[in-house]
């Protein structure tokens, strides 16, 4: 067969003639000849696979650079790259479905039914953090109130930067409608990186500083999560327990992306790497996450010198077994330093439960 026409090749590999020439103009799928007198481009029957995989990947929403790269790689890396991209398409649609919910709870009159739940639901909370069996100091921190739970690993040698980071969290206690729920995190959580950007901008010693950030606040029967880094928040409900934050590592990106399996996480050399934090010259970009909350709920924000060392099952026995979150906090400690104690363990726990078995003020 011989070359073919624009016309022709466009038919064959369904992109239009126009998409054929910006192709051509990015380097992407140049023709195989251009006449020299008409102009003409004339396309080899062979570029018809690379041009349906192109048409393939723009449905798909990737961007021409992307593109590019997985063209140029052979079959298998091509796939990996192709399921990195969708991961990543799935984690931003997932924030966007939850953001979504909310809006149409909140226009459509559910927030006003949730405020009326306020004096139905309370908090039993605690937290407890401990230096470990290893480290020299403790550069964690956590707090625990009516309203805010919260963990923060600080990193670069002091425990000023995750200290700076809950300072900032603080005026959240105060009492917040479940419609400003979202935005008083997320500005919350710009003070606390400003905190922690100016505290390392304050002493050259302190300039690699940062911290991770888990966080929730209560507002009646919702409640509102915020998290960057690798510290953690779990939901025991029914006897099931649910990892409810993403881990904002290399590690993780590296599972997601089917370049690892979760088996050769724990021993990866670059486990430790933060893709997102507050400070250290990571990028911010937290998380943020509306739920509600329900009776009978547990929750535990804890720093990875538990999940890195404790498994998911111990730790569901813990939250599921042991009715004060003090006590569920202390034991879990022990659990992590028993396990070695590699690393500062910080642990949160709080109890969702019915307003009437809450002692009054």
């Amino acid at each position: 067969m011989g070359l073919l026409t624009i016309g022709a090749f466009a038919r064959a590999s369904r992109l239009s003639p126009k998409a054929l020439r910006l192709y051509d103009e990015l380097g992407l799928l140049p023709p195989a000849r251009v006449d020299p007198r008409s102009g003409y481009r004339l396309y080899d029957p062979a570029q018809l696979e690379r041009a349906r995989l192109v048409a393939w990947l723009r449905r798909l929403g990737m961007p021409l650079a992307r593109i590019r790269t997985v063209c140029e790689l052979d079959p298998g890396a091509a796939a990996r790259e192709v399921r990195a991209y969708w991961a990543q398409v799935e984690a931003d649609t997932a924030a966007r479905r939850d953001l979504a919910a909310f809006l149409v709870d909140q226009l459509s009159g559910k927030d006003v039914a949730m405020s009326s739940a306020h004096n139905t639901l309370g908090v039993r909370y605690a937290v407890l953090s401990d230096r470990g069996s290893i480290r020299e100091s403790n550069e964690d921190s956590g707090y625990a109130g009516p309203r805010l739970l919260a963990v923060a690993d600080g990193f670069g040698g002091s425990r000023h930067a995750s200290e700076a980071a809950i300072e900032a969290l603080k005026p959240l206690e105060a009492e917040i409608p479940g419609a400003e729920l979202l935005s008083a995190l997320e500005d919350a959580a710009h003070r606390a990186h400003a905190s922690v950007c100016e505290l390392a901008a304050s002493d050259p010693a302190l300039r690699d500083v940062g911290t991770t950030l888990t966080a929730m606040v209560w507002s009646g029967s919702r409640l509102g999560l915020v998290h960057i880094g690798d510290s953690r928040a779990y939901l025991l409900r029914g006897g099931e327990l649910f990892q409810i934050t993403h881990d904002h590592t290399v590690v993780q990106s590296l599972i997601d992306e089917g370049r690892i399996a979760v088996a050769e996480a724990a021993s990866h050399p670059q486990r430790a790497l933060l893709l997102r934090a507050m400070g250290g010259g990571s990028a911010f970009e937290p998380d943020l996450v509306l739920r509600d909350a329900s009776a009978g709920d547990r929750y535990l924000l804890c720093s990875d010198g538990l999940s890195g060392v404790v498994a998911t099952e111990e730790i569901r026995r813990v939250l599921g077994s042991v009715a004060d979150p003090g006590e569920a906090a202390l034991e879990l400690i022990a659990l992590a330093n028993r396990a070695g104690g590699p690393d500062n363990v910080t642990c949160g726990v709080a109890h969702v439960v019915d307003g009437a078995e809450l002692p009054a003020a």
